[in-house]
């Protein structure tokens, strides 16, 4: 008599990356939304008044409620108590709430309004959090600011608990089987939204030829209600899986306040958060400012009105190939018949030529900068891969903070050299911003598997949460102190592409050499402790 062995929804390698798939989705949307303005940082200036400290104080609220009221802290409670599914569709819901906030602060119909003079009149000073010196606002910061402020807090506290839930999934998916390449392709597939930002909210801005920097945001909440439809599906699949295993959501299982300090006595754990942080916060602020930096470095001409490089539909043409170039370099790495893997190649780094070219002829910032996630999308397989199957993933985050340093370091002293060469700046402004994205790669790859190897299953939701609003201390302070350095080291500059970066860039390299001296502390710990950070995750 034969038995038959059940085989649920996790077995089947083509369910567990629809998972994945509708997961990654969920974040492609929110890193859309979570960089809207950046593209636009000048057109803000002159649409809504926002200087450089505005600007950096806006983008820094993002994280302030994870931080300072220690909501990503309840976020992990609520993902270990709740489980995976009802956080990612609460995760959800709250996006959406701060994305619709956040839009209406940038209309039209927001300036003159009551709400605006209220704004203008209150906030201008907070019990406390002034005397700290961490305030959100500021008195004479604009009103549209402020309320985008609130709209971008909201958001942000549902984004990162998204971002610790999508991590918590993937591992319930994928845990015993190909998790590095599976979180590394979630954040490939997700950083494309950084470039699909950078190509679109110009374009929506200024489309039918007047500008209107609502407009992007809407587009982002669209997308913000896209994203929220996935989790729900995603709800429904992980119910699934759960009916065929017979097991419990996470909820079953108490948490424990004492559980969080069996986190916080690992050393193995706050190496790892504290080079998260390190890493993240030369990155994220800086994407934020990185279209205005490529303004202030590179000799730009808008081409003629009337040429093809000029209108709208040169816009579109430039993202189908680029997801042209990410989708077969991407689908590269899984191919085994070599004809077929490197001809894929072959047209990925063809069209990767053509998009670059094409960036160069539109003589976009934007566009520029959009190249920064297209190198990990080809690498970030074949480095998951490699962590899956022969680990070393403490050594690929030294690797990447030695990049993360060269690639600030050549923004802010070589890119410069160039600015009077329009093609040789460009061609310095390519290869660094694809290097630089492709050190960024080597984190998901390496570091979020890791984080199983450090804490029990039961509470990975809250380990990764701590992390998380570790990281977010960083992702609060940086944006807000990239604004302050640049209007102290650019006194009386009123024109938005005539900044001086170098102070800000030093600053950020500083942070990748502060992220090096960890790494090679964190192998260190690795070998006495046997922790396994340097062990394939998936055992021969």
């Amino acid at each position: 008599m034969t038995q038959t062995i059940q085989k649920t929804l996790r077995d089947s390698a083509a369910m567990r990356w629809t998972a994945l798939l509708l997961l990654a989705l969920g974040m492609f949307c929110s890193y859309i939304f979570m960089d809207i303005l950046s593209p636009i940082k000048d057109l803000m200036l002159s649409e809504r008044g926002w200087d450089s400290t505005a600007f950096g104080t806006m983008q820094g609220s993002e994280v302030f409620l994870n931080v300072f009221v220690f909501f990503l802290i309840f976020a992990g409670i609520i993902l270990d108590k709740m489980g995976v599914r009802f956080t990612a569709v609460l995760s959800g819901a709250v996006m959406l709430v701060g994305a619709v906030i956040k839009w209406y602060a940038v209309t039209d119909s927001f300036a003159g309004s009551g709400l605006e003079q209220w704004f203008t009149d209150n906030l201008n000073y907070i019990p406390v959090f002034d005397e700290l010196g961490v305030s959100p606002f500021y008195e004479g910061m604009p009103a549209s600011a402020k309320f985008a402020a609130c709209g971008f807090m909201i958001f942000g506290c549902g984004c990162e608990m998204a971002g610790i839930t999508v991590s918590r999934g993937i591992v319930k998916w994928f845990k015993g089987r190909e998790m590095a390449l599976a979180m590394g392709s979630e954040m490939a597939l997700a950083r494309l939204g950084v470039a699909t930002c950078m190509i679109f909210s110009p374009f929506f801005a200024k489309l039918g030829g007047s500008i209107s920097v609502s407009r992007s945001v809407a587009f982002g909440v669209v997308l913000m209600c896209i994203a929220l439809i996935m989790f729900i599906v995603y709800f429904f699949m992980d119910k699934k899986l759960d009916s065929q295993t017979g097991e419990a959501e996470e909820k079953d299982d108490p948490f424990k306040i004492s559980d969080i300090g069996k986190i916080l006595t690992s050393s193995g754990f706050w190496l790892v958060a504290l080079l998260c942080v390190l890493y993240y916060s030369a990155i994220f602020p800086f994407q934020k400012y990185a279209v205005n930096m490529l303004q202030c470095n590179l000799s730009l001409t808008e081409p003629a009105q009337d040429s093809f490089w000029a209108g709208q539909s040169v816009t579109i043409v430039q993202y189908i190939i680029m997801l042209v170039v990410a989708a077969t370099a991407f689908a590269s790495n899984f191919q085994k018949n070599k004809n077929l893997k490197y001809g894929m190649l072959g047209v990925s780094i063809v069209a990767l030529i053509i998009y670059c070219y094409m960036g160069y002829m539109r003589q976009s910032a934007e566009a520029i900068f959009a190249v920064f996630p297209l190198l990990a999308v080809g690498i970030t397989p074949i480095l998951g891969s490699y962590v899956d199957h022969k680990g070393k993933a403490a050594t690929m985050l030294v690797l990447g903070s030695l990049l993360l340093i060269g690639c600030h370091l050549t923004f802010a002293f070589i890119l410069p050299l160039f600015k009077g060469s329009a093609v040789g700046g460009i061609i310095i402004a390519y290869l660094t911003i694809l290097v630089l994205g492709a050190s960024f790669s080597l984190v998901p790859a390496s570091l979020w598997p890791s984080v199983p190897k450090l804490v029990e299953p039961k509470i990975i939701g809250s380990a990764y949460a701590l992390i998380f609003w570790i990281q977010n201390i960083g992702l609060w302070l940086f944006p807000l102190l990239i604004g302050k350095v640049l209007d102290s080291t650019n006194p009386g500059v009123t024109d938005p592409t005539q900044y001086n970066y170098t102070a800000p860039l030093v600053m950020l390299a500083c942070l990748g050499v502060a992220a090096l001296v960890l790494g090679l502390l964190l192998k260190v710990v690795d070998r006495k402790k046997g922790i396994g950070l340097e062990e394939p995750n998936i055992k021969e």
